[in-house]
């Protein structure tokens, strides 16, 4: 079975308002939202909220999922929308591309010492807003520079230096 069908059942007796079916694809899929989220908004109280608007809004636009990728991909994808609108609501800043801020991507990267994954996680959390979305974005999510820059309205530069900048922010932070 391809992605594109995984879960189809369910996602039907979903759709037909099966309460045992609808907890079923939140058990599948809250964890992984829910630590989504988390990285992006810091704040569990925040995280909890977004992830509850997440699965209402999943449920009431099931009828529009069409399988054209999978059900996990697009509830990641309302995942990423409502953290994104969340912090647009609360105003994350951006810096802009000033010259030359981009130029730690381009180079090599060093071996750096091992940390622990709650070492790692704490420090992504204290990074500013705009750092700490797109670093998640990128590193953690697995978008591009561009796609980034549509989502949240700004430049592929800008995304490009964010993520730099986050980079070169959390070495500090760990170092």
């Amino acid at each position: 079975m391809d992605a594109t069908n995984t879960h189809r059942d369910l996602i039907e007796r979903c759709r037909e308002g099966h309460r045992d079916a609808q907890f079923e694809l939140y058990r599948l899929y809250s964890r992984a939202m829910y630590n989504t989220v988390l990285r992006m908004v810091r704040h569990p109280h925040d995280a909890e909220d977004i992830l509850q608007s997440v699965f209402v809004e999943v449920f009431t636009k099931l009828d529009s999922f069409r399988y054209e990728s999978s059900i996990g991909a697009w509830i990641k994808k309302i995942t990423i929308n409502k953290c994104i609108n969340f912090l647009k609501s609360r105003r994350i800043t951006f810096t802009e591309l000033t010259n030359g801020a981009d130029k730690a991507d381009d180079a090599p990267e060093t071996n750096e010492p091992a940390y622990s994954v709650d070492k790692i996680n704490r420090a992504i959390k204290e990074l500013p807003d705009g750092y700490r979305v797109v670093f998640s974005l990128y590193a953690l999510e697995g978008y591009d520079h561009e796609e980034i820059g549509q989502i949240l309205g700004v430049s592929e530069a800008t995304s490009k230096s964010q993520y730099s900048r986050a980079k070169s922010k959390l070495r500090e932070m760990l170092g």
